[in-house]
């Protein structure tokens, strides 16, 4: 009798040691499937952003009514691009340095044109095209990650309706991809690879960083320390490479992004947001020191909950759950929360909790918040048709709650391994690496074992 794939979606060949998927699901996860449906979700982006595109983002106006608002093509004239200045050397950049020096090269390609509105909308179009192959790439990894059983899971994130309207506003799409490419390598025992990948991740929008802590709790239970310091470490490398030239020739230009996100009050999105409209005691404080303290508190509060049930757990999480649940922590707690970081959510909500009605669910509570938000600042700038408070920030909590009630099924999973989809197949982790199937090493023990009568 076949048995069960370790993936947990297709079926042993008897005497061989071989499986085969059902044709549907096997199609589904090819190659060329997920590539095309990644192109296909980059095309329904790049069309989402036809208003502007047609001119609606020289409005303040009509880029909200038209739900099409981008930063890269203000961007291009705002950080001084359009005239010829050089990223951190002759104009300091609000973003980590990989991303500058993407917004340059596409700069350059886009220079013959006279135009100065014209250059900028090619500037819009060329990298349109760069972050939609990173988007195949990402997507692909994450097909990677999800299993032989589970590979078409990844067309969740290359369809995902939330990920393509977010897809253009910003260059978000570029570290989705370092990140799941980063994570495959890992899965495939990559280990300088993925560490390379990481870094070069945190290169461009510095939240990877977070990931290095769940990673050092998984190899900690396991006894696979070595496997995390020669990760951590080419990470580290990775990223001085990238970072030390640039801090060398210009610091204040390159130190413009860390001084931003210290310095920036809470934002449009987030909870601090919310809380500072209500005017809440400390946690609602307009000091943005305060503010900086308390959300960093409440992330500390929430990775100290992680790091017990990473080691406290019945069985070692997987690392896409855990990588989750790090992630979510941060933007739960974090005083910004842009609608294109759901970008970075797609991927580990696919790995972490394949469950269709959740993946649903968070979907529409995206969606309802990406519109929101153009409607909200559409009243904010003055226009008509926008929307209040009182309708914006029940989109904002729904949101919240959204990545709240996937937290919750991720840690229900992880307490209880027969309810996650994965290993429910038989799988240990299909994105473990050298995690996958090892023992456990370093367990913390939340209970008195019973006594021993005679």
């Amino acid at each position: 009798m076949a048995g069960r794939d370790a993936a947990g979606g297709g079926r042993t060949v008897p005497g061989t040691g071989s499986w085969r998927q059902p044709g549907l699901t096997a199609l589904a996860g090819s190659v060329a499937v997920l590539s095309v449906a990644a192109l296909a979700g980059g095309a329904l982006g790049f069309l989402a952003k036809a208003a502007c595109r047609a001119g609606a983002w020289n409005s303040g106006l009509a880029e909200f009514q038209a739900h099409c608002y981008t930063d890269i093509y203000p961007l291009y004239f705002d950080e001084g691009l359009s005239a010829g200045k050089v990223p951190y050397t002759g104009h300091p950049v609000e973003y980590p340095v990989l991303i500058g020096g993407v917004m340059q090269a596409v700069a350059w390609l886009v220079r013959p044109i006279s135009n100065p509105y014209v250059r900028g909308r090619e500037f819009f179009d060329v990298t349109v095209v760069l972050l939609t192959l990173f988007a195949v790439a990402g997507v692909l990894a994450t097909g990677y990650l999800a299993g032989p059983g589970r590979r078409w899971t990844a067309l969740l994130v290359a369809l995902s309706p939330a990920l393509i309207l977010g897809a253009f506003i910003n260059w978000d799409l570029i570290v989705m991809a370092l990140v799941a490419v980063g994570m495959a390598a890992w899965a495939a025992r990559r280990l300088v690879l993925a560490g390379v990948l990481l870094g070069l991740g945190v290169a461009t929008k510095f939240y990877p960083v977070v990931f290095f802590g769940p990673l050092l709790l998984l190899c900690l239970r396991a006894g696979r320390m070595r496997a995390f310091w020669v990760t951590f470490g080419s990470a580290a490398a990775a990223w001085l490479v990238v970072n030390l030239p640039v801090w060398i020739a210009a610091p204040s230009g390159w130190a413009t992004f860390y001084w931003k996100s210290k310095t920036r009050p809470a934002d449009w999105g987030s909870i601090s947001y919310y809380l500072q409209y209500l005017h809440w005691p400390v946690l609602g404080s307009s000091s943005v020191g305060t503010l900086n303290l308390v959300s960093f508190a409440a992330f500390c509060l929430a990775c100290a909950a992680i790091t017990v049930l990473a080691l406290a757990a019945p069985r070692r999480p997987r690392v896409p759950q855990l990588f989750f649940l790090t992630l979510a922590a941060f933007l739960l707690t974090n005083k910004v929360w842009s609608p294109q970081y759901v970008i970075w959510l797609a991927p580990l909500v696919v790995l972490a909790t394949p469950r269709l009605w959740s993946y649903a669910l968070w979907q529409v509570a995206e969606l309802g918040y990406f519109f929101a938000i153009w409607a909200y600042l559409l009243t904010e700038v003055g226009g008509r048709g926008g929307i209040g408070p009182d309708l914006y920030f029940p989109a904002l909590l729904a949101r919240f709650a959204a990545v709240l009630l996937l937290c919750g099924l991720v840690v229900r999973d992880v307490l209880r391994p027969g309810a996650d989809l994965v290993r429910a197949g038989g799988a240990d982790d299909p994105a473990g690496g050298v995690l996958a199937g090892a023992e456990d090493r370093f367990v913390l023990r939340l209970r008195a074992p019973a006594p021993i009568h005679a």
